[in-house]
């Protein structure tokens, strides 16, 4: 994957550190998992990325989320037999060209 492939509404890998995690005192995601892009945004320096988490858990009651639909699934890359969903009440951030994390494919 490049630079330019990490677009809005796209799906990719990412150690998600989430919000209990940091809490605890974490400051690293403990597994690379799917993230959407939430939003891209174009700065001087670098483009920010807000990235929402994908799970396998379902959330509980009165989090923020979505279930992914299956069509959507598909399209992501993902595994269209797990029940997904986007939780969209956190968010990690990075900088592209300046992140530990995000790296584009070799030429």
């Amino acid at each position: 994957m490049s630079f330019e492939d990490i677009q809005t509404a796209s799906v990719i890998r990412y150690p998600y550190l989430w919000a209990r995690e940091a809490a605890s005192g974490e400051t690293e995601g403990r597994k690379s998992r799917p993230v959407v892009v939430g939003v891209r945004l174009v700065r001087a320096g670098g483009d920010l990325i807000l990235f929402f988490p994908i799970t396998t858990k379902q959330p509980e009651p009165g989090r923020f989320a979505v279930e992914v639909p299956d069509i959507e699934k598909r399209r992501g890359g993902l595994d269209a037999a797990l029940r997904l969903w986007i939780i969209f009440d956190e968010y990690n951030t990075d900088i592209v060209g300046q992140s530990f994390y995000l790296e584009p494919d070799p030429p």
